[in-house]
């Protein structure tokens, strides 16, 4: 599944194609085989039932890549982002009430988590660092934190708005995928590709029309903010609801990864690089609700 998460692209996640088993030998190779067979060694099957009956083992003694495992790793990441989050906000409003919020947390945590997440994804097919990943969450935080205060206060109540539908879209492919009713297909995940192609060249070419003032200022997205022929809906609310759904499916993918990270015994610390998948999905998920919102609101 290539252009998923790049987070994702160590062989660790990959589907597996192990080799073909090689045809049993007739004649009377096939019945040494077969008396080989019946003569097992009572201790070793005794020990096998031992193991069966043992508990389970997690990730530690195992010291392989578990999907609770993962879990916990996720949690722990985005409490640090939260955390960070709190101080983006603060530092935001900061200048108040004297002032207009400043954007300077908003650059900063963007940048960093930008250059941190290229670190990671292009390093981790050597080694997995923990503590970069720390560090991206932490930065990510500080831009959320940041661009969330900075909507608050231009649209009050939004950031509760986005936050509950960002849980919202979440919990809802979680379950869906845990149940088995939503999975990855190779079908769905071209469409999914040539969908976020057209969407990154429309961002950029929305980015330099904004820049060379082709584009009125006075449209704060540019031209996701001009109305579309339906009903006079801006076209970022119409697009928003499509990168919703395009996150949702690269959920979907990151789940799907995750599993077959597992099946394939990866060691333990690729479950880090599940955790910082899931979190680069969702937060790119909460930002894009959260600039449809305001936009839908900036309509009013």
């Amino acid at each position: 599944m290539a252009l998923n998460n790049p987070a994702f692209a160590n062989p660790a996640f990959q589907e597996q194609r192990p080799g073909l088993t090689p045809p049993a030998a007739p004649g009377a190779a096939t019945s040494y085989a077969a008396a080989q067979h019946q003569g097992v060694d009572v201790a070793a099957q005794a020990q096998m039932e031992g193991m069966y009956a043992a508990p389970s083992a997690g990730a530690v003694e195992t010291d392989r890549m578990t999907v609770e495992d993962t879990v916990v790793k996720t949690v722990g990441l985005f409490g640090i982002l939260v955390a960070a989050a709190v101080v983006g906000w603060m530092w935001t409003l900061s200048p108040l009430p004297n002032s207009a919020p400043t954007m300077m947390p908003w650059i900063i945590g963007a940048l960093g988590g930008f250059v941190l997440a290229m670190v990671v994804i292009f390093t981790s097919r050597k080694k997995i660092r923990p503590g970069l990943i720390f560090a991206y969450a932490a930065f990510e935080g500080l831009f959320v934190g940041g661009i969330s205060a900075y909507f608050e206060f231009v649209f009050p109540g939004i950031v509760m708005q986005a936050t509950l539908a960002t849980l919202a879209v979440v919990g809802v492919t979680l379950v869906l995928f845990a149940s088995g009713k939503v999975r990855a297909s190779k079908k769905a995940t071209k469409i999914f590709m040539i969908a976020m192609i057209g969407y990154l060249v429309f961002s950029l070419l929305n980015v330099v029309l904004m820049l060379t003032n082709v584009i009125p200022e006075d449209m704060m997205f540019g031209a996701r903010s001009m109305p579309s022929p339906l009903f006079g809906i801006p076209w970022g609310v119409l697009l928003g609801v499509v990168v919703v759904i395009l996150a949702a499916y690269s959920l979907v993918l990151d789940f799907d990864q995750v599993q077959q990270g597992v099946r394939n015994g990866a060691p333990r610390q690729f479950a880090w690089m599940g955790a910082f998948g899931i979190m680069v999905t969702v937060v790119w998920l909460y930002v894009e609700i959260l600039r449809m919102l305001a936009i839908l609101r900036g309509n009013d």
